[in-house]
């Protein structure tokens, strides 16, 4: 499985971004896919996760702004971020995981300015 993510850029504060992971196969019917993201100097960390059958789970940092989804049809994954922080700003990578397979993509910066 590969995984591309993109939508990446600088915005300003309290804007919005949308980013999309594309898969090379069809696998969103059956991995449990996420975003994550990793801030200079700090660890990665979970963001927002959906599984194979539509359930989304977020890190409390994000609820209420962030918005996962995905096109089974397209093979893509979509964050929708709204309301962005400063605090928002990481790259940002996709990920897919099934039965201690996982894949990630190559990660998209996102920068927010204040």
């Amino acid at each position: 499985v590969q995984l591309q993510a993109s939508g990446g850029g600088l915005v300003q504060a309290g804007g919005s971004l949308r980013l999309s992971c594309e898969a090379s196969t069809s696998i969103f019917n059956s991995y449990r896919m996420g975003w994550y993201r990793q801030a200079p100097g700090k660890q990665r960390e979970m963001v927002a996760v959906i599984t194979s059958d539509g359930g989304t789970h977020y890190a409390n940092s994000v609820k209420g702004r962030f918005t996962i989804s995905k096109d089974n049809a397209k093979n893509t994954m979509y964050l929708q971020m709204n309301s962005l922080k400063p605090e928002d700003t990481a790259v940002y990578y996709c990920n897919a995981y099934r039965s201690g397979a996982v894949a990630w993509g190559q990660g998209t910066q996102v920068t927010v300015s204040s």
